[in-house]
């Protein structure tokens, strides 16, 4: 190994070092106005960060007031982007990640310092009315969530990509590896679905469960 080369991974070693630090500590940076397009740039939402960091998990003490807005934007044949709604989401502060589909649809994901409190997934109709939202322990089962990784104010519920599939009408978000929930963005219903003994199986429900093939699931209308 050249000293070049050792260098470098020195370097490299001491920012995902400094990094875990950063996870470990729960410090996060705080929250921006962000805007997110769709895969066809027809539309974008712009978000707003909320006020009510007291409405967070940890953080009972602290200022209530304003949660955080939704802007809708639509693309229109002079190429301008007008507004065409306005919505209150259910984020204390912000959505970790947000998604926007072709048509308009919105997906907020997990909440700012707080990953898997509250309200872990919300969609929103093109006009910003809310389809449906979930909490963790809507789900998954209470041992379940007892296994996931925590830190001071986060329950790690989730490890690996979010994002709209190709069909631009189902939200998936990895779970685990071989285990993915996935949500239609149209219904609000959801499937989690995971290998188990070589089969890749689904259940639309966290209590009953009634395992079932993928193929006969479905979220779309």
């Amino acid at each position: 190994m050249t000293s070049r080369t050792q260098g470098r991974d020195v370097v490299l070693g001491t920012l995902l070092w400094a990094a875990t630090l950063t996870v470990a500590a729960d410090d996060w940076p705080a929250p921006q106005t962000q805007e997110v397009f769709s895969a066809s740039r027809e539309h974008f939402v712009r978000v707003i960060p909320g006020e009510s960091v007291g409405d967070t998990f940890g953080f009972a003490g602290e200022k209530r007031g304003k949660y955080a807005a939704a802007e809708f934007y639509h693309r229109h044949q002079d190429r301008s982007y007008r507004l065409v709604a306005e919505a209150v989401l259910l984020n204390p502060v912000a959505p970790v990640e947000f998604l926007v589909s072709d048509d308009g649809r919105l997906a907020t994901v997990d909440n700012w310092h707080n990953l898997g409190h509250g309200i872990v997934v919300a969609i929103y109709d093109p006009r910003g009315k809310l389809v449906r939202s979930y909490r963790l322990r809507e789900l998954f089962q209470d041992e379940e969530i007892a296994h996931f990784d925590r830190s001071a104010s986060s329950i790690r519920w989730r490890n690996g990509p979010v994002y709209i599939r190709q069909d631009q009408k189902t939200l998936l978000i990895t779970v685990k590896r071989g285990g993915d929930i996935v949500f239609g963005l149209e219904t609000g219903r959801f499937k989690y679905c995971e290998y188990k003994d070589q089969t890749y199986r689904c259940r639309i429900a966290n209590q009953p469960r009634q395992w079932m093939p993928n193929h006969s699931v479905q979220l779309t209308r």
